[in-house]
């Protein structure tokens, strides 16, 4: 007899075009995208995640604020004056208030992994909605702290919220984008970053100074909660590279009260097993599952094949310890997870582009904390808040956009990306420093604003290189592994070492002068990218051969024939 045949979902003996039932798992009998008359257009989608991405960094602003962060008490000729602000009230050291703006990265590096690896099997709309429901509880605690301690505990799970929707927003948004705009729209998403914080550094200067810091925290949790309850609510979306979430739901209905009914948990365990490395392809063949191409049992045959294998399985059972479905599943997930990561960061390009994205990312970072406070300290700016909230805020949302239509325009390659990179830095950083140099607020302040302009233009080519050096299925990972090491790396040290440095000589100018100069090596890494051999991976099919989720360029979230759509070998079941 013949070897097992492939039952493919619409075949069973008939050229159907309508889905019939189907022992793959993994097979997509009925698209998830959204219909074409649903609220959630590909616009409307990409204002949502913009509006979050702005609450998030808003947040950010908010408590590097003068009226929110405060100052600390100071004594002179045996006057003192008392501090303001959590840095006041909790008498906190510019260290300390340095550790405070990077005490979320603690959440957001344990979570980002976990929540890009269970991409794969969850419906990532929900874990946005468990990310950002974290998210706004730590933020409302914020506001009821009481020490340095209760507020750090706090602000490490914040990061949370942003390990949840970091990692997956970006590929959502580069999926649904027109393919001509692409570019454009993650400029569109990324302007929110410095839009956010310039925000928040006005928000926090008004609210902190008329109601109080605590109702800083407070408002922007209400905020935040509508969007955290809307992702348990909104229907998944098709993630390009992996299969729609309810695969594995569709099979159980399918299967149910069939003759294959006897299907054993043991039998998708075992599959499991082989992805993970655990058990040789030989061995399954051997047992007649058929792994490997993707049928569960013999086609002429299936109810009596299955039972022999359950029995063998039950058997089995009885000479050799048993591990539970839960510890298998965990077990491969983890093998593949780490399989994943050594593809990233054996990826030169990957790997250049997230170099240079953490040289700059310890400039920017230690600006969005201490710029207010150095430009009062230096220019006696009485409405320093203003004043660098403003500048940013311009600059950023004029900047972001202009990289993202810029390269969209001089056409979307990664050697384009990292040329724009380079220059974009070197040249903003240059002003940067020459602002830093001027006595009169006001040269400052314009040369200032044109280097932002510059530097905020690289936000868009950075995250593009990430998406689409990688292949589709690796997205979410990428911008986890990305997201994590620029804060690790970058902006969460450098708050706390440049405020170690002022702390040491007591120079704001010379201390902005120092990290100013760290744009030049940013630049520098970046521009080795040019040179790279660089492919963009966004079509190239997920890490199984052969399997592909079939989505279109330019109406990502209108339903789809998707009958003859072949297995993807990423599953996604809630």
């Amino acid at each position: 007899m013949g070897p097992p045949q492939e039952q493919h979902e619409g075949q069973s003996g008939s050229s159907s075009s309508q889905p019939q039932p189907s022992l793959e798992p993994g097979v997509d009998t009925k698209s998830t995208m959204i219909l074409s008359t649903s609220w959630f257009t590909p616009k409307r989608l990409l204002a949502i995640f913009c509006v979050i991405n702005l609450l998030n960094y808003l947040d950010r602003g908010a408590i590097a604020s003068n009226g929110v962060n405060g100052s600390q008490g100071t004594c002179k000729g045996g006057t003192c004056k008392s501090g303001t602000g959590i840095q006041g009230d909790f008498k906190l050291s510019n260290f300390e208030d340095g550790v405070l703006s990077s005490a979320f990265m603690v959440g957001l590096l344990v979570a980002s992994p976990i929540f890009a690896s269970l991409a794969k099997s969850v419906n990532p709309f929900r874990l946005i909605g468990v990310g950002l429901s974290v998210w706004t509880l730590a933020t409302l605690c914020c506001g009821f702290s009481f020490n340095f301690w209760s507020i750090s505990a706090c602000r490490m799970l914040v990061g949370v919220g942003e390990a949840s929707f970091i990692s997956l927003a970006a590929p959502f948004i580069d999926d649904n984008a027109p393919l001509s705009q692409k570019t454009a729209w993650l400029a569109t998403f990324y302007m929110c970053i410095p839009a956010g914080y310039a925000v928040g550094y006005i928000y926090g200067g008004l609210v902190g100074s008329h109601f109080g810091w605590r109702w800083a925290f407070w408002v922007e949790a209400v905020l935040m909660s509508p969007f955290a309850i809307l992702g348990f609510f909104m229907k998944p979306l098709q993630l390009k590279g992996f299969a729609p979430a309810d695969s594995e739901k569709k099979l159980k209905l399918e299967t149910a009260g069939s003759e294959t009914e006897g299907i054993d948990d043991n039998v998708v365990v075992m599959e499991q097993i082989y992805l993970s490395g655990g058990l040789p392809m030989r061995e399954l063949r051997r047992k007649g599952a058929g792994f490997g191409s993707g049928a569960y049992v013999n086609a002429s045959n299936g109810k009596d094949e299955t039972l022999s294998l359950k029995a063998e399985f039950r058997d089995k059972s009885t000479h050799e310890p048993s591990r539970s479905k839960c510890a298998t599943t965990i077990y491969g997930q983890f093998s593949i997870f780490l399989q994943d990561v050594k593809e990233l960061l054996l990826d030169k390009v990957f790997v250049v582009n997230v170099l240079g994205y953490i040289v700059y990312n310890f400039v920017i970072g230690a600006y969005s904390y201490w710029g207010p406070k150095a430009g009062y300290s230096i220019y006696n700016m009485a409405n320093a808040d203003m004043m660098f909230g403003g500048i940013t805020v311009v600059c950023g949302i004029l900047g972001s956009l202009g990289g993202g239509f810029l390269l969209d325009f001089v056409n979307s390659t990664i050697s384009n990306a990292f040329k724009l990179l380079s220059f974009a830095t070197l040249t903003g950083g240059a002003c940067c420093f020459g602002a830093f140099l001027f006595r009169s607020e006001y040269g400052f302040c314009a040369l200032f604003a044109v280097g932002e302009l510059l530097v905020f233009a690289t936000q868009a080519p950075v995250n593009y290189v990430c998406l689409h050096c990688v292949k589709p299925s690796l997205r979410p990972l990428s911008m986890a592994l990305s997201t994590v090491a620029i804060h690790i790396f970058g902006d969460v040290p450098s708050s706390p070492l440049v405020g170690k440095v002022q702390d040491k000589i007591h120079n704001w100018r010379t201390t902005a002068l120092i990290l100013t100069s760290i744009f030049f090596p940013a630049a520098a890494i970046w521009f080795i990218g040019i040179f790279l051999h660089s492919v963009d991976r966004y079509n190239e099919d997920s890490e199984h051969e052969g399997s592909s989720v079939e989505r279109t360029n330019t109406a990502p979230l209108v339903e789809e024939n998707t009958a003859k759509t072949p297995i993807s070998g990423q599953t996604q079941e809630c």
